[in-house]
């Protein structure tokens, strides 16, 4: 694998084989996706696990850097720009020692490639462990003048979900599938959802439900108002393919 970072600090080879799997995030009120979240697998399908398992203090700069490349340039090839559809690519906050300096591989791919800057979402979970939020928020507002969107992932399943919410501002912001499950028969995630979409709405924040398995759970997330829907009910992850949205 090429050297991860030129002109950044010296370039560490990831040394452990990846791909990337495609999952749909779907626009209910088209029926097509809107974006596509790249997912890390094991290069004959295996859990993402099996690869972050690997990842340690020493390696994360360079896999964090080698993930971004493997992305956009897997998804290119499945032909993401005839999907007229974003990528969403996870990233580890403390894999950045400097914004600017770190994303200058990120720019030069999506360039080469030939994939607009304003097509590429960032997202971290809130359950990542953050050295600094001070320097997370400097992450965050980098990215956003460069041009891409940033998105939480995993949005309530933490404590810290309505601090980092006010405190990054993100564009977007993914509900954990624990509020997802079974929201069709239970009342207090719908009024939790409720509530989160009226934040969303007043703040001019895009958000998605995301491990959706039924079609039960798609209406009652719909008829909530949230229009952007991703899990296994519309498509599960596709390996370096852009899988089909389930018609509804």
């Amino acid at each position: 694998m090429r050297k991860i970072c030129s002109g950044c600090r010296d370039g560490v080879d990831f040394e452990i084989p990846f791909a990337m799997a495609f999952q749909p995030i779907v626009d209910t009120t088209t029926g097509r996706p809107f974006a596509y979240e790249a997912l890390i697998r094991g290069t004959d399908g295996a859990s993402a696990y099996s690869i972050l398992s690997q990842v340690n203090e020493a390696n994360r700069y360079s896999f964090d850097q080698a993930c971004r490349v493997k992305a956009i340039e897997t998804a290119m090839a499945a032909g993401i720009m005839a999907a007229d559809a974003k990528l969403s690519i996870n990233f580890l906050p403390n894999a950045v020692y400097s914004p600017m300096a770190c994303i200058q591989l990120t720019l030069r791919t999506a360039q080469a490639e030939g994939l607009p800057i304003d097509r590429l979402i960032f997202e971290f979970t809130e359950n990542e462990e953050m050295g600094s939020p001070d320097h997370v928020a400097s992450i965050i507002d980098t990215y956003k003048q460069i041009g891409f969107s940033v998105a939480i992932d995993d949005f309530g399943s933490g404590h810290s979900g309505l601090d980092r919410f006010v405190r990054f501002a993100p564009d977007e912001v993914k509900l954990d599938m624990a509020l997802v499950r079974d929201i069709d028969s239970d009342a207090r995630r719908r009024a939790i959802v409720r509530s989160i979409v009226g934040m969303c709405r007043e703040l001019d924040t895009l958000l998605i439900a995301e491990g959706i398995e039924t079609e039960a759970e798609a209406a009652a997330l719909v008829e909530l108002g949230v229009r952007y829907h991703q899990g296994f009910w519309y498509a599960r992850p596709a390996l370096e393919m852009l899988p089909a949205v389930r018609v509804q």
